[in-house]
């Protein structure tokens, strides 16, 4: 007993999550408490700064040029309106937020060197960025060297979870797996054949891998799956639509788009160019929202389908307030494209986490970076959709309900199916036989996101006993 008393006493010195978290959140001033000790030890080159002056530095991270800045300038955007909405508000700790917005204009090597200059240069508290899994990876070595905090804020593949990183997208379990256990379904057009059309990099190539896993579990063939890549900017899609087609003939197919960027827009002309229908061949897509349609005749291309965690279609208080909120942003500031700007699943996403983090500085008392991590796993937040969302302690992910809606001709979702509330998502897919024994789990005694046994092995009864009982 002694002996676990110890180390717990010298991991909370050290500042390390795992002396406050266990499986029962602890009440707000218990979590308050704990992240304040773990002040004791700020980050260098991050948290003095943050901190200190009239003002909070918050880095924005987002491609504001390049094929992906179609999707990730209205990130940047909602964080500038949420941070004002903070301020409106008085700040926090007495201080108003300052954006610091770089521009890595789509350059994966670009991401880290901003990233860098975000933590070192400008001594950010926090940066909100990154849409693609590759600007993520680039930027992940950059804020665990210099232990930042990055809120990453779009559905991706799965496989990681990071001490640094708060995933505010979906995960796999989130989105990508509803999404084709709908298409199996009556509902959903009994789909027997998919093919695979994604851009050329992580998140495609490994959200299909975890796909082939799960159909081939379901009972299908190899033969009936069908894996295709394009590079990021492809604008030639004439041959692939009349490959997809003849693919689909005999059986009904499915096509799962995890195209990014700027090529969902001649990609989705292609469909419309060669009639090809969501009544004879749906096609759902994880990265392509009402952003991503605004550009394009959607008439042809309604009942298409999109997987997301939320639409702004969805009929909520919340919602409504939040649209109206975006809305009067767009006017007060003559961002382009006036009353054609829409709201989406991402820019929601931005939008929890900004808020999360927040209220996390708040309970902790300090931008201290430690501190925030350490409050941060016990958060909730009622979104734009309706739902109370929470962050998970463990795993650093959101809790998030699942929608599928289809195209409408004005260019909105329609949503056809929904999960009963938030679901836990799974860092590590259940589906690939490697990742199926790993853990990620931040809190005591794992202290690790990639892992099969606790950091710390596992405390005697005795001791968990008095870890979790409230005084």
């Amino acid at each position: 007993m002694r002996k676990w008393l110890i180390v717990l006493a010298a991991l909370c010195q050290l500042g390390t999550e795992g002396c406050s978290k266990d499986d029962a959140a602890p009440a707000p001033a218990a979590a308050s408490a704990v992240a304040s000790s773990s002040a004791a030890a700020p980050a260098p080159a991050v948290s003095a700064a943050a901190g200190g002056g009239d003002t909070i530095k918050i880095g924005i991270l987002h491609s504001l040029s390049g094929t992906m800045a179609i999707s990730e300038t209205s990130l940047r955007d909602v964080a500038l309106m949420t941070i004002d909405e903070i301020n409106s508000k008085g700040g926090v700790l007495g201080k108003k937020l300052e954006a610091v917005v770089v521009d890595p204009a789509s350059n994966w090597p670009l991401f880290a060197e901003k990233a860098r200059e975000l933590l070192q240069k400008d001594g950010v508290a926090v940066t909100f960025g990154c849409w693609t899994s590759v600007s993520r990876k680039s930027v992940l070595p950059v804020f665990e060297e210099l232990n930042g905090l990055l809120f990453y804020p779009v559905q991706y593949e799965g496989e990681e979870s990071s001490y640094n990183v708060f995933y505010t997208g979906a995960a796999p379990n989130q989105q990508a797996i509803p999404a084709l256990e709908y298409l199996m379904s009556d509902k959903g057009g009994g789909a027997k054949r998919f093919e695979l059309l994604g851009t050329d990099y992580v998140y495609p190539r490994t959200t299909n891998k975890i796909l082939r896993y799960f159909l081939k579990s379901k009972g299908v063939s190899d033969d009936d799956i069908h894996e295709e890549y394009t590079p990021f900017g492809h604008s030639d899609y004439q041959t692939i639509v009349a490959g997809i087609k003849k693919f689909a003939v005999g059986k009904r197919t499915a096509v799962i788009s995890t195209i990014n960027g700027d090529s969902n827009v001649p990609f989705y002309k292609e469909l419309g160019n060669q009639g090809m229908k969501a009544s004879d061949i749906p096609v759902v897509a994880f990265s392509v929202g009402e952003e991503e349609l605004r550009g394009i005749d959607t008439k042809p291309l309604v009942g298409q389908l999109a997987a997301w965690n939320y639409f702004e279609s969805i009929d909520t208080p919340e919602n409504k307030a939040f649209i109206a909120e975006w809305k009067a942003y767009v006017k007060a500031h003559n961002l382009p494209d006036g009353d054609k700007r829409v709201t989406n699943d991402p820019m929601e996403a931005t939008y929890i986490g900004m808020h999360m983090w927040a209220q996390a500085v708040l309970q902790a008392g300090t931008t201290n970076v430690d501190a925030v991590r350490q409050a941060l796993g016990y958060q909730s937040f009622k979104s734009p959709s309706g739902f109370e969302i929470t962050l998970d302690a463990k795993n650093h992910h959101l809790h998030k309900p699942v929608f599928i809606g289809e195209v409408q001709a004005n260019g909105q979702f329609q949503v056809v199916w929904k999960t009963d509330g938030p679901i836990r998502a799974n860092a590590w897919s259940p589906f690939i036989p490697e990742s199926a024994k790993k853990v990620a789990d931040w809190t005591y005694p794992w202290v690790c996101g990639n892992c099969t046994e606790g950091k710390y092995g596992s405390p005697p009864p005795d001791t968990m006993a008095a870890m979790t009982t409230k005084k």
